[in-house]
């Protein structure tokens, strides 16, 4: 490319400055610049990333860092500290950049590493990956919904352990936010649930560039953002210039201030601030190119060789973020008071935070015996987390508005609600990806087990939260109901046919679909040991106990035989059970697995799968959804490859060739086939 001279930069400084503060000279400014030239050095050097954002924003960075966060480059993970999202995860050398200068285990090699393999500076912000990281952030708009969890998980726990003079939950979320989040409309579910909760404790710094990657903002997105916050019963502020210091400051002080809203402030800025390139599309997803870095050092006055910074500019950086850290000792001494004060909360915190569950919560587990009444397995769960939670009391959850039919709710423990935080059930409303994200940042903060619940064919509105859960193996479970198209007269938009094979497409997603309540606790007891997210899909219809005493979710023999076996899951054990009984009229005596879960199926030495599922003898699968996928296991799949049909559910079911008939049949075949 060609740089103009001196008339690009009458532009530029037009453009960028104009009536608008501007930096001054001296060390604040410098502290500013090293984030901006930091970030454009490393996309440089990478041949890829986003460096437009990360050099506008690079102003509200070193606020956020050196002035307004409370956090510990030593302890990055202490109990209190400020929690900072960068939703806008493209953006994410910003981070890495202001990390490396605060002080953080993330040296200037690692800059240099960025989105290299095995790099601590991956393209998009992972948790457990970089120090300092909260959450995984890159898919637009699951940040800033995440933040929702994440200061409804400091509330609730604030609720739960402050005591009159010990307040030693006390922390605040913070939110860097592009256009691109706020188009998302998990963001829009996630900012209402805020509002309605009034999350004082949650500001977002709404970065108005009014560019996106195909062109101005206008060609897609012309709402008064400002506007639409306020109807969510936001605190909106606005700051033109992002390099308005004082501006910040003050919007910063007020958010700290207001203490019945969470605050959106809204920050203009310009994408690739000071280079040839401001305010061009092309600023937002691509390096700038070397000769444009060269002459935006000459522009602001960079003096440095890239990935160089002063050392004055570093000792200014940790001077500031020490005295930030401050409030980790000065807290440590509260948090010491605390536990004097009052010992088994201190334990309780204690042992909450490190995410270690009651040793006695399987003694709690009901039993359900052959004989009692016919139950469905989402009434069974409901059982179920009534008799832990008195034995887990960071057991929380609720629904995306079913929380009657997905069977839910906490008996006696209360809603969470706006000023009302010591509660257990929580209103999500008809939000489902929302709810995906805020259990995701729940969880995240630590403290709490969260759950959700809604019809598994509605999982696919939070399928991208699954996916995010799965990648920060996050403890979240979810609770899918209404499995099949057995749950009958809804019809085909209500009965999952595809949703358990994508489900079980995820990785690190464990999935349970229990037969009767004694498999439904144990996937409970399994989803609470499992170091990452669990799936329990459960039945609308009424089941019987399974006629045996083996329950095992990685798998377990219900019938014995020696001719041929039958897998299934959920209600369809009961289907192969009756298709053993039509064979053994046929004399043909067949073995019955039920297998809730193929992943910890999977997981089981070679010796013991073969024990369950012999290679010797023909298998046939039988499973109320898709068949893709039960090859792994089966020689024949009795599957539904087809969508539903609103009838009763056995009338559905009969529909879809979901029956003993059609699975004593195929076993019939698979025996008579050379």
């Amino acid at each position: 490319m060609t740089v103009r001279t001196s008339e690009w930069r009458d532009d530029v400084v037009a453009r960028g400055h104009g009536d608008h503060p501007v930096l001054p000279p001296g060390i604040e400014r410098e502290a500013v610049d090293a984030v901006r030239f930091l970030a454009a050095d490393a996309v440089e050097h990478a041949g890829s990333g986003h460096p437009g954002t990360a050099m506008a924003l690079a102003p509200l960075a070193t606020r956020l860092y050196t002035r307004w966060l409370r956090h510990d480059p030593a302890d990055p993970g202490w109990m209190d500290r400020d929690r900072f999202v960068l939703s806008a995860g493209h953006a994410s050398i910003l981070q890495y950049a202001a990390l490396h200068l605060s002080g953080y285990d993330l040296s200037i090699d690692d800059l240099r590493s960025f989105r290299r393999a095995g790099s601590r500076t991956p393209g998009h912000p992972e948790r457990g990956h970089t120090d300092g990281v909260e959450v995984t952030t890159g898919p637009l708009g699951q940040g800033i919904s995440m933040a929702v969890g994440l200061a409804i998980a400091e509330r609730t726990l604030a609720a739960r352990f402050n005591r009159a003079g010990h307040t030693i939950i006390d922390h605040r979320t913070w939110v860097i936010a592009s256009d691109g989040d706020l188009m998302e409309g998990v963001s829009s579910e996630a900012s209402s649930l805020a509002g309605t909760l009034g999350l004082d404790r949650l500001t977002v710094f709404y970065d108005d560039n009014h560019i996106s990657i195909e062109g101005s903002t206008d060609l897609a997105f012309c709402e008064q953002v400002a506007d639409r916050y306020r109807a969510y019963g936001w605190h909106v502020l606005r700051v033109d210039d992002v390099n308005d210091i004082s501006g910040l400051d003050a919007a910063a002080d007020q958010a700290r201030s207001e203490t019945r809203h969470p605050t959106l402030v809204v920050v203009g800025s310009h994408i690739g601030y000071g280079s040839p390139k401001q305010d061009d599309p092309a600023a937002h997803g691509s390096p700038l190119g070397a000769e444009a870095v060269t002459a935006a050092r000459d522009l602001l006055g960079w003096r440095h060789e890239p990935f160089q910074v002063p050392d004055d500019v570093y000792a200014h950086w940790r001077r500031l973020v020490d005295e930030r850290a401050r409030a980790h000792g000065q807290w440590q001494e509260r948090y010491a008071a605390y536990q004097e004060a009052h010992p088994e909360l201190g334990r309780e915190l204690d042992r909450r935070m490190a995410g270690q569950l009651p040793e006695n919560r399987a003694d709690a587990l009901p039993a359900f015996a052959m004989g009692e009444d016919d139950a469905a397995t989402r009434t069974r769960s409901g059982e179920v987390i009534n008799a832990l939670a008195p034995l887990i009391p960071e057991l929380v959850g609720g629904s995306a508005d079913l929380a009657p039919s997905t069977n839910t709710t906490i008996d006696g423990a209360g809603d969470i609600a706006a000023g009302a935080w010591d509660g257990r059930n929580f209103h999500f409303g008809v939000r489902e990806h929302a709810m995906g994200a805020v259990l995701n940042g729940m969880a995240a903060h630590g403290g709490l087990r969260p759950f959700g619940a809604t019809f598994l064919v509605f999982s696919d509105y939070l399928r991208p939260t699954l996916r995010l859960s799965a990648l920060m193996r996050l403890p979240v479970i979810f609770v899918f109901t209404h499995d099949s198209v057995g749950m009958g007269e809804d019809g085909p938009t209500h009965q999952p046919i595809e949703h358990l094979a994508s489900l079980r497409a995820i990785p690190g997603l464990t999935i349970y679909r229990p037969a009767d309540g004694n498999e439904t606790a144990a996937a409970w007891q399994a989803a609470l040991r499992d170091a990452g997210p669990s799936v329990l899909v459960l039945s609308r219809q009424k089941l019987p106990s399974l006629p045996t005493a083996r329950v095992d979710v990685a798998g377990a023999i219900v019938a014995d035989g020696n001719d041929a076996t039958i897998l299934a899951t959920g209600s369809e054990v009961h289907v192969a059970l009756a298709a053993r009984d039509l064979l053994a009229a046929r004399d043909v005596r067949v073995r019955v697995v039920s297998l809730p879960s193929w992943e910890a199926f999977r997981r089981r030495p070679a010796w013991e799968r073969d024990g369950l599922v012999p290679a010797r003898v023909p298998t046939v699968s039988v499973e109320a959804g898709a068949s893709q996928g039960w090859h792994e296991f089966a020689d024949v799949v009795v599957g539904v490859d087809r969508f539903g049909l609103s009838a009763s559910g056995p009338e559905a079911l009969a529909e879809v060739e979901i029956t003993a008939e059609a699975v004593a049949d195929a076993v019939t075949r698979v025996l008579e086939s050379p």
